[in-house]
């Protein structure tokens, strides 16, 4: 059995309390919601990306900005459109006349966190602008590959696609999210609170409780988490039921199983503990993994719900037996 030092017990207590005070401080902004700053959060200590699905007027851009207050980073917003162009993210190169030369003009996307509203709005083409960026940490220009800050961190909003003027976010996009998270409206008490005692916009008071520097060390400190061999076993099952279901005619990647292990092990961290458990895993299945299967064939023109894969995924971690 591994024991620990008096400095790592230490150690392990600073962390600990910098991830309640995170955890307080973005719950103040949307009060009633846990579940949606849980899983949030799990993505942000994972180096993960997060995409937040669900119709307007529930906190969607509330969160995103509470986040990035209350980590201390610079934070970029934009609202994509129609009519939005890659070079409108990633940035362009202007001739600068007094140079006699080009000049790279940087986008908002170099930014520790970029807040890409209602994602689903810009072309399929805006949206592949975004690929490189969040799987590599870099954006490639006339030649050039710049690194992103460190962190860097993309939340995305989305309508439902049923929504006027939206278009369906390619695989590959979707496949660059670590999570996918519903916030849904609040409780009927914090409703009535909300309304009868409008107190301002709530992110203007939230702390901020970290700088990026002690972000990136809590990240490190993610991977130092243990995950027992039999939980591996288990994660694999997993993935590969996935691929096996006949619900299913798309299964979860590698990367998906990937990313699972990285939240589950944000997971335990941000429940105080330096192991994982079964739970962890389980209870981030559907968000991880439902975004990134396709349905079996329905009727021709027949749009799969957000509901029905996550059912099928739901089914599917309910089949496969969680170690003892």
């Amino acid at each position: 059995m591994r024991t620990m030092t008096t400095s790592a017990v230490a150690a392990d207590s600073q962390y600990l309390e910098r991830l309640v005070d995170l955890r307080r401080a973005v719950e103040h902004a949307l009060e009633g919601k846990p579940r949606a700053v849980e899983l949030a959060l799990v993505a942000l200590l994972a180096r993960g990306h997060v995409l937040i699905e669900d119709v307007p007027g529930v906190g969607k851009t509330t969160l995103a900005r509470a986040i990035a207050r209350a980590v201390g980073g610079e934070m970029s917003r934009v609202q994509f459109t129609s009519d939005l162009l890659p070079s409108d993210v990633l940035g362009v190169s202007v001739f600068n006349q007094h140079q006699g030369e080009f000049v790279l003009k940087q986008g908002p996307i170099f930014s520790n966190l970029l807040l890409a509203d209602e994602i689903n709005r810009a072309s399929p083409r805006t949206q592949s602008a975004l690929l490189e960026a969040m799987n590599e940490g870099q954006v490639s220009l006339d030649g050039q590959t710049i690194p992103l800050p460190d962190p860097f961190l993309v939340i995305a909003t989305q309508n439902p696609q049923d929504f006027t003027g939206t278009f369906p976010l390619p695989e590959s996009q979707l496949d660059r999210f670590m999570v996918r998270i519903r916030i849904g409206y609040p409780p009927p008490e914090v409703e009535a609170r909300l309304m009868l005692h409008p107190d301002g916009d709530r992110v203007d008071r939230v702390a901020q409780v970290l700088d990026p520097q002690s972000l990136v060390e809590l990240q490190r400190h993610v991977m130092r988490v243990d995950v027992d061999n039999s939980l591996a076993t288990y994660l694999q099952a997993l993935i590969a039921s996935t691929r096996s279901t006949p619900t299913l005619a798309l299964g979860a990647s590698t990367r998906a199983g990937m990313n699972l292990s990285r939240a589950a092990r944000a997971r335990a961290l941000l429940h105080g503990r330096r192991y994982c458990i079964a739970d962890d895993i389980y209870e981030l299945a559907v968000p991880v993994l439902a975004h990134r299967v396709r349905l079996a064939a329905h009727a021709e023109g027949y749009v799969p719900s957000r509901e029905e894969a996550e059912a099928a995924v739901r089914d599917v971690v309910a089949r496969v037996p969680t170690p003892l």
